[in-house]
């Protein structure tokens, strides 16, 4: 007998266990006492709503296995469409539409899909650019339907009551098929914010694991209510039993969230779980420090009146790139000193690999942190495997367990797990770079791209990117490390270390952003000349930074635009080196 694996399941167990529970919050506008509306759908809502989805997108050829591009942002029709095709064992295709439009047609055609849905917007830009024109053969708009044919959301429907009124037995709905563990579930584009954006193929297992992890890993429990600003994440959220409360923001711009739209609902309805990018969460916690100094200057019992504690809050969540010690203290101020803001480690191969909180991070790790060891990104969760192998840029096609390094040298980091996607979608030669077969279980093993290593007490330690090392011909530098020791100075908000060729040579170069002015002592000003002098006397003091010499200023460095965390080095070192040209 087949065993169905399909995270929808959860769904459907939730609406029969919980009908009458939230499952999903969007918002609209505000009423006219200020206070904001939201759209909602029930447990038993979503479980139907979803169900004759599927019966009208089976009806109308996009069914099992059939790729489906979905561009629908953060809605009820964006949940309902997505464990729709999920329920059918259809193959969604994720892209994020901020990568830009070169990206997304070299994606969508990787992708090769058969069947488009999305919002009007969606549909235009891909008729303006051709996306998909040679393999499409199903439409489908939510919103308006103008002159590229296909069917709109009602017309699906409409087609799904009419195949589930050909059910004679009422007890039946719509029946799904049963999905295997390895059968594909959806195709997810990484930003390419780390390399060039490739399809990371999921299995059916693969989503059960992330949902089995996430629930042990972080003791979610069903009932929780939980505000997420990441759209892709917040699927998760139905699948472990909680209610997904969607905030008003531009997903593509968390660095440039209202924190109204943050603090109001987290208040409002007693938010348990939040998960948020390095970025967002450094703008939330800025506004909190804001108004602490505006108020607490002239009338320290109104802070609290005007920020109450969130006093709901068991969990945040924060992922994308590392999160600054100052990020940490900063939010931590909101939320009861026993709950933790956790930063889970992975990437959109492999998710969870490794987990630490807050509060390990700000009484230990920080400060070996500021002495170069790195950003410690915890240890590995229940069920996944982690190894440090030799560095290298080309392939290695069988696992050997020769291949690992002694505890505390840095290496690649290497993943394998139930977790752990096995390929990327047509891109045999990204595979072979990224995927080590292990011989004797017939799985692959996923290279993160990652330097790190692991210390005496068993702890995971980031030290950049592969891609990002510096190679000299004195000493080979990696990032995590060397900005680590920099970015103690409290003028600084971050740097970045990049390659650049001189005299025929490569040499180190620290690109600096520096902290908010507004954000420093008024009485402690500091030139842009007297930094680089100071900075210079940090890095003499350790072996790892002594040699960096040369150091410019950036007003904002370029990030992604999925979590607007992690930086784009590669344009930084192009930029630094036409300054030195």
């Amino acid at each position: 007998m087949v065993t169905t694996v399909n995270i929808a399941l959860h769904l459907t167990q939730m609406a029969t266990s919980h009908p009458a529970q939230l499952a999903v919050m969007v918002p609209l506008g505000r009423c006219s006492n200020g206070e904001r509306n939201y759209a909602s759908y029930t447990y038993q809502q979503l479980d139907e709503q979803s169900d004759l989805l599927a019966a009208g997108l089976d009806a109308n050829g996009i069914g099992r296995g059939v790729r489906t591009v979905l561009m629908v942002p953060p809605s009820l029709e964006f949940f309902s469409l997505t464990f729709a095709l999920f329920k059918l064992g259809a193959v969604p295709v994720f892209v994020d539409p901020g990568m830009g439009i070169k990206n997304l047609g070299r994606c969508l055609a990787e992708a090769d899909p058969a069947a488009f849905i999305g919002v009007t917007k969606a549909q235009i830009a891909r008729v303006l650019f051709g996306w998909g024109k040679l393999s499409l053969s199903r439409v489908v708009t939510v919103g308006r339907r103008l002159g590229w044919g296909g069917l709109n959301l009602a017309a699906i429907q409409q087609a799904g009551q009419i195949r589930q009124s050909e059910i004679t037995n009422r007890e039946l709905r719509w029946s799904a098929p049963a999905t295997t563990r390895d059968e594909t579930a959806a195709i997810l584009f990484t930003s390419g914010s780390t390399g060039v954006p490739k399809g990371a193929v999921y299995s059916h297992g693969n989503f059960a694991a992330q949902v089995e992890a996430l629930r042990q890993t972080f003791h979610i429990e069903p009932g929780e209510i939980d505000l997420c600003t990441f759209p892709l994440f917040a699927l998760f959220a139905p699948a472990l039993g909680m209610t997904a409360i969607i905030p008003r923001m531009d997903f593509t711009k968390p660095a440039r969230v209202n924190p109204q739209e943050i603090a109001e609902p987290i208040l409002r309805f007693g938010i348990n779980n939040l998960f948020g990018s390095p970025a967002l969460l450094n703008r939330v916690g800025r506004e909190v420090q804001a108004i602490e100094s505006r108020t607490v200057s002239f009338a320290p019992t109104l802070a609290n009146d005007l920020l109450p504690p969130w006093t709901s809050v068991r969990r945040i969540l924060s992922a994308g790139a590392p999160v600054s010690p100052m990020i940490l203290e900063r939010f931590s101020r909101r939320i009861p000193q026993d709950v933790q803001i956790f930063t889970p480690y992975g990437a959109t191969e492999s998710l969870p690999v490794a987990v630490i909180g807050s509060h390990e991070i700000l009484q230990e790790t920080r400060h070996l942190t500021a002495r170069g060891a790195g950003t410690c990104v915890g240890r590995p969760v229940a069920g996944v495997e982690v190894e440090i192998i030799e560095i290298t840029d080309t392939p290695i096609t069988r696992w050997d367990e020769k291949l690992c390094k002694p505890q505390g040298e840095v290496g690649e980091i290497v993943v394998r797990g139930p977790m752990v996607t096995q390929e990327y979608f047509r891109r045999p030669d990204l595979t072979a770079l990224a995927k080590i077969l292990d011989p004797t279980t017939g799985q692959m093993l996923h290279r993160m791209g990652d330097l790190g290593y692991f210390d005496q007490q068993g702890r995971l330690w980031f030290c950049g990117r592969k891609s990002h090392r510096v190679v000299t011909p004195e000493q080979t530098y990696f990032t995590e490390q060397v900005e680590g020791i920099f970015n103690t100075h409290p003028a600084v908000f971050r740097t970045a270390l990049v390659g650049v060729a001189r005299d025929g040579q490569v040499q180190p170069l620290l690109c600096v952003e520096r902290e908010s002015r507004r954000s420093l002592p008024a009485a402690h000003p500091i030139t842009d000349a007297n930094l680089i002098i100071e900075l210079l006397e940090i890095g003499s003091a350790f072996e790892l930074t002594r040699a960096i010499k040369t150091m410019v200023f950036h007003p904002r460095f370029p990030v992604d635009i999925r979590h607007n965390s992690k930086i784009f080095r590669e344009k930084l070192a192009v930029w630094g080196a036409a300054r030195f040209k």
